[in-house]
């Protein structure tokens, strides 16, 4: 016997509806500095890219999450189309050819990416009728025939910190996939043996190390990651300026407007990678703790909706976007106190933009559509007769 479908998941719009709120906040305050004399320019767009967000969120709630499976092979190799073109035509900025039409196909290539996986991961769950050690690695196999494509395109371009995100995405269906641990186990063994002949390439073979493996402003990075206070005027004065700011917040903050590296200009796109430095400076460790409750309780949710959704193509593409996003707020917040590299990467609904907001818009978008076309059934779930 089924019951009606639930309706739209208000806990999560309100939960994200914070998110904008401590968003407008953070720009207002860190973005004050480059528009002295309209200090709401940088607001007022990010409001309008949420209004948007909006827009797309109201127009995938039109269409069946299911619909999505007709559309995996279109939007894949329109994705990577769009990545090729930026590889021969994309335009330069910053050292990074990453744009084309004024648009980052990377941004969408992370939900494109994501779908297609999802998709993949559903129909073998449901025509698998071999559970070998031989059938869990085709299983891989295909995971990253799908995925290192476009994770290597994007690292080309360069931009690890998408690439990365990419690789969470990857790395997020293949724990959802099933196969057994010794594999993953072995998975995580050949990245730290990666790691551990990358680091002996550096201190042996330096020259071939910084001609062929990695890009000269990566390194930078890597280097003022891990000693930003020996060259804190050069590759570590961002970083060591952001750990000044937020340790200078300690519990309660130095108050709204009121933090000296925040209002002071001392950190380069503090409104956008940079962001979580004012929070944690004009609103201390507290500010910084109701930030993160925000965002578990946000995660808690999606990993609630993927766990109670009958439909495994559904329960599939809401966990690959909580991977998606656990990682960038991780990751995003891990560089800004210094435990990760800076990468460059957004924090989710906080900082200001607009390619990344709208795929998180986008995201979250799916996340609802999944959450709001789920049916109980009295005795099994629908997905358990297909």
């Amino acid at each position: 016997m089924e019951r009606k479908q639930q309706g739209i998941d208000y806990t999560l719009l309100f939960l994200l509806f914070l998110l904008m709120c401590i968003s407008l906040l953070a720009i207002y305050s860190g973005a004050g500095q480059y528009f002295s004399e309209n200090p709401t320019y940088f607001v007022v767009r990010q409001l309008l890219w949420f209004g948007i967000g909006a827009v797309i969120v109201a127009g995938i709630l039109l269409v069946d999450f299911d619909f999505y499976k007709n559309l995996t092979i279109p939007m894949y190799s329109f994705g990577m189309l769009l990545l090729l073109a930026v590889e021969f035509f994309g335009t330069e900025r910053n050292g990074a050819q990453r744009w084309i039409f004024g648009i980052q196909p990377s941004e969408f290539m992370k939900i494109f990416l994501l779908v297609a996986l999802a998709h993949l991961l559903y129909r073998l769950t449901h025509e698998r009728n071999d559970f070998s050690l031989k059938a869990d690695f085709i299983i891989l196999l295909k995971i990253l025939a799908v995925g290192v494509p476009p994770f290597f395109l994007i690292l080309k371009q360069p931009d690890l910190g998408t690439a990365l995100v990419i690789a969470a995405v990857i790395g997020t269906m293949v724990l959802m996939s099933g196969i057994r641990w010794r594999i993953l186990l072995s998975l995580a063994g050949l990245g730290i043996l990666f790691l551990a002949v990358m680091v002996y390439l550096h201190q042996a073979h330096f020259e071939f190390f910084s001609s062929y493996l990695i890009e000269p402003h990566q390194l930078a990075r890597i280097y003022g990651w891990l000693s930003p206070d020996e060259d804190t005027s050069g590759i570590g004065y961002q970083l060591s300026q952001a750990i000044l700011g937020i340790g200078s917040g300690q519990l309660f903050g130095t108050g709204f407007m009121e933090g000296v590296q925040t209002q002071g200009d001392a950190i380069p796109e503090i409104h956008t990678d940079f962001i979580f430095t004012v929070i944690g400076e004009e609103f201390g460790f507290l500010g910084a703790m109701v930030l993160l409750v925000v965002y578990f309780l946000l995660f808690y949710r999606m990993i609630m909706i993927a766990l109670t959704c009958n439909n495994l193509f559904g329960t599939y593409l809401v966990s690959g976007i909580v991977g998606l996003l656990v990682f960038q707020v991780f990751q995003n917040i891990a560089m800004t106190i210094g435990l990760m590299p800076i990468t460059g990467l957004a924090l989710p609904f906080i900082s200001y933009g607009g390619s990344a907001l709208l795929t998180n818009m986008l995201a979250i978008g799916i996340v609802l559509n999944v959450q709001f076309r789920t049916k109980d059934y009295m005795f099994k779930s629908k997905e358990t007769y297909s």
